[in-house]
């Protein structure tokens, strides 16, 4: 880019004709302009963050890797720069992954307390967060079962009615957090959240492999989520553990 700026001030006073100039000088700015700035201003109420530093991480080329950081003074800490296109990046406390969080244009409030941790401001982290509430709603009324199960032993429940409503309140619950995360991938197919939630959610296996889940939602998946680097990797790491583990 130094280079560019050099030609246009040597061609301004030495070559070429103002005309040209302009033109060149009218070329440079849109080049200037093609990448997008992202601002995220956040607010944190937790004492353990103060004076903690933490890192905004992005997927590339098979891992995470940093690309600003910022320190917690006072409750608040801003990340900010510029990009080529829209990101899913992770915020980090050293290696602990505090949540997910959209680069895009705009600016990107960053909330961060001891129950629940938010970012909006913007159209695809308003849809982050919302799918974000709704899993973390779930979530309660799964950790909720051994407390239910606890209450019908003290009123006396017969242990096999116990074993049936706990199984069946589990199972439904586990469908309905299925079909969520499916739903939200497959609503955002064409763009950075259908990846990225992809990889949160294939990150908790213990190996890769294709579960009726997964194999659902890149059933008639678009090219572009398909084409994803980590969704084409995984897939294909998932297909040869398949055949492996088959003895081929």
């Amino acid at each position: 880019m130094a280079k560019i700026i050099y030609l246009c001030h040597a061609l301004k006073h030495k070559t070429v004709n103002n005309k040209l100039y302009y033109l060149l000088s009218a070329v440079l700015l849109t080049l200037l302009s093609c990448r997008s700035q992202y601002m995220v201003r956040g607010s944190s109420n937790v004492d353990d963050l103060e004076g903690q530093v933490l890192t905004l991480k992005v997927y590339v080329d098979g891992e995470m890797k940093s690309i600003d950081s910022t320190r917690v003074v006072h409750g608040r800490f801003d990340f900010g720069g510029s990009m080529d296109s829209t990101m899913l990046a992770n915020v980090f406390l050293g290696n602990l992954s505090l949540m997910p969080i959209v680069l895009e244009e705009g600016e990107v409030k960053l909330n961060i307390s001891e129950t629940q941790q938010t970012a909006t401001g913007t159209p695809l982290n308003d849809s982050l967060s919302g799918f974000i509430q709704k899993k973390t709603q779930l979530d309660a009324r799964m950790a909720e079962l051994p407390h239910l199960e606890a209450q019908m032993i003290m009123d006396g429940t017969d242990h096999n009615e116990i074993i049936y409503e706990l199984g069946k309140q589990s199972r439904e619950l586990s469908a309905e957090n299925d079909e969520l995360i499916s739903r939200f991938i497959r609503a955002n197919y064409n763009n950075v959240l259908g990846p990225g939630i992809f990889m949160i959610l294939t990150s908790s296996l213990p190996y890769p492999i294709l579960t009726p889940q997964l194999e659902e939602i890149i059933t008639n998946a678009p090219s572009y989520f398909l084409g994803h680097p980590y969704v084409k990797e995984y897939i294909k790491r998932a297909k040869e553990y398949e055949e492996k583990s088959k003895g081929y």
